[in-house]
């Protein structure tokens, strides 16, 4: 078997861009490190960097065992930080962001139990529906609601919850203006909308089965809390994720449109920067986080 201290120090001097720099970072002499990746070369069979007195270059097979051998420290190091992490309590700053629908009400209610649950940590909570880039402004969490898929990423992403989006209108409105039977029906009726403009409403059936709707557009936001007060105003109908407006039914104005049917789903995804092993305060949040929130109606 290799001796992955001969892995490691591979890595320190593919990294380091030479043998010099690596060994003055390590403090060893640049003969040891040298005897060392010949002795790695030596048990694989194989030239993994090509060097002379001016170049120093890694060689095809080089940087693809570069790669398992840099994955496999990641996964020790991890390893290491589990065991460590059990051993001490959780302290320290852990930054999240959100949008202002979910802080205020999903998260609002979790983030005081987690500092309960863990006096040590400082929770940073920024809500905001701009364009957030955890790598760049130092995040450690993010919780994003979204109805398509999120795009492939670096970012490591853990779904929470799938929440069914259903129609919903003032008992005001559908007085004065009949109560839908069916999905055609619904063309005849006022819609509130987050896109403009309006394709149509894709309906989903009890039984699977599908339509097609395409209500009278005549009001748009892109702020859920928006288009909820305005239904409530008796506006129209609108499409709103379950966690939304079944806070809102306890006074009588709201009712649902069509029982049964839905508008298609809010997914609630919880995304973290990948890197070399969390900190335990970030890893004791998530956990909470996901056992809080999976399942649960989101945002």
């Amino acid at each position: 078997m290799l001796n992955l201290n001969d892995l490691a120090l591979f890595v320190r001097v593919v990294d380091s861009k030479g043998f010099a720099p690596a060994a003055r970072a390590l403090g060893q002499p640049k003969s040891t490190l040298s005897k060392r990746i010949a002795e790695l070369e030596r048990s694989l069979g194989a030239r993994l960097i090509h060097r002379t007195s001016r170049r120093f270059v890694v060689t095809d097979v080089g940087a693809e065992f570069y790669r398992h051998a840099a994955a496999m420290l990641i996964e020790a190091e991890a390893a290491e930080e589990v065991v460590r992490g059990r051993q001490a309590e959780p302290s320290g700053p852990v930054r999240i962001t959100c949008s202002v629908p979910t802080a205020q009400l999903t998260l609002a209610k979790v983030l005081p139990d987690l500092a309960r649950a863990y006096p040590k940590l400082e929770i940073l909570l920024n809500a905001t529906d701009r364009f957030v880039d955890l790598v760049q402004e130092g995040y450690d969490i993010a919780i994003r609601a979204h109805y398509a898929p999120l795009p492939d990423s670096e970012l490591v992403q853990r779904r929470l919850s799938v929440d069914p989006i259903e129609l919903v209108a003032s008992p005001d409105y559908l007085e004065r203006r009949g109560v839908p039977r069916r999905p055609a029906d619904l063309d005849a009726h006022d819609g509130l909308d987050s896109h403009q403009p309006a394709s149509g409403w894709a309906l989903t059936g009890p039984e699977g089965e599908t339509a097609t709707v395409h209500p009278r557009p005549v009001f748009y936001a892109n702020e859920s809390m928006v288009l909820l007060t305005a239904a409530r105003q008796g506006l129209g109908i609108v499409p709103l994720s379950r966690g939304i407006q079944t806070k809102y039914f306890g006074d009588g104005r709201l009712v649902r449109v069509l029982p049964g049917w839905t508008a298609g789903a809010v997914t609630t995804t919880l995304l973290t920067p990948h890197r070399r092993g969390q900190l335990p305060s970030v890893r004791a949040a998530i956990d909470f986080l996901v056992e809080r929130l999976s399942g649960s109606e989101g945002v």
